[in-house]
């Protein structure tokens, strides 16, 4: 199993980053409600020890919902919230009938912002220790 770990940014920037600190190529997608619905969108391709951001501004969501994959090992951080990805690059609205809709579901794991501006998450190689993906806030000043 593969790690998450999360944190508010001290940085003033605003957004929505995913930092790799694997050597592989991950591709990654986001879940958030957005005023019509719930919306998916990816892939970001994000080469070994690199960030890119997923959202940039103030993060408008409490919630939101990663999904990645290892490009090159095969490997994926998930969680148990179902949501819809696609083959190629994505943004699909709701998050029901993914399959009936020509979709594929995958399970993305929740992170709680509380609401700050900023938020980074982190993919690493390591294990969380209880098995669970590791999430770890950090207040933002």
């Amino acid at each position: 199993m593969i790690g998450f770990s999360a944190m508010g940014t001290t940085e003033t920037r605003a957004d929505f980053r995913v930092c790799n600190a694997t050597q592989n190529l991950v591709g990654v997608g986001i879940g958030y409600r957005a005023k019509a619905g719930w919306v998916t969108e990816g892939w970001w391709h994000i080469e070994g020890s690199s960030c890119k951001t997923l959202i940039e501004g103030p993060l408008s969501s409490r919630f939101y919902y990663l999904y990645a994959e290892d490009a090159e090992r095969g490997g994926r951080w998930d969680g148990p919230i179902n949501m819809c990805v696609a083959e190629k690059e994505f943004k699909i609205a709701g998050v029901n009938d993914c399959f009936a809709r020509g979709f594929q579901r995958a399970g993305f794991q929740e992170y709680d912002t509380g609401e700050q501006a900023s938020w980074m998450v982190q993919l690493t190689d390591e294990p969380a220790t209880d098995g669970e993906a590791a999430a770890t806030g950090q207040t933002t000043p």
